[in-house]
């Protein structure tokens, strides 16, 4: 069993930087791929990036590769979301899941945050 709590979340304007922080609890944090969703109102939940258990491969949406860099620290149980070069559209709650395998799918991750309001501003 994985807890994740997000933070990091918060308002800034078009061109700015946020680094979204994921906590988690439980002995096998290690062990799992960790990734990042977010979901607009209106709109379906949508991967953005994830990054193997050992922290050593990482895979990013069209959308936000060469802005967002995903890093993780397993002595510390977190998983950090660098994100660079903010537009408005990026603009969502973004949402830390845990899972056994690395995909993009929302159905292959077992464990959820409860999210963190990110707001861009133009």
């Amino acid at each position: 069993q994985v807890q994740l709590v997000e933070s990091g979340g918060g308002l800034v304007q078009a061109g700015g930087s946020l680094r979204l922080s994921c906590a988690a609890s439980g002995r096998t944090f290690s062990s799992y791929c960790m990734a990042w969703f977010r979901q607009a109102p209106g709109k379906e939940r949508e991967f953005v990036g994830r990054i193997s258990w050992t922290g050593g491969s990482s895979y990013y949406a069209d959308s936000v590769k060469g802005r967002f860099t995903l890093s993780r620290d397993n002595a510390k149980n977190t998983v950090y979301l660098q994100m660079n070069s903010l537009k408005p559209e990026d603009t969502a709650v973004y949402y830390c899941a845990a899972g056994p395998r690395c995909t993009i799918l929302v159905a292959n991750y077992a464990f959820w945050g409860q999210g963190t309001q990110v707001t861009v501003s133009a």
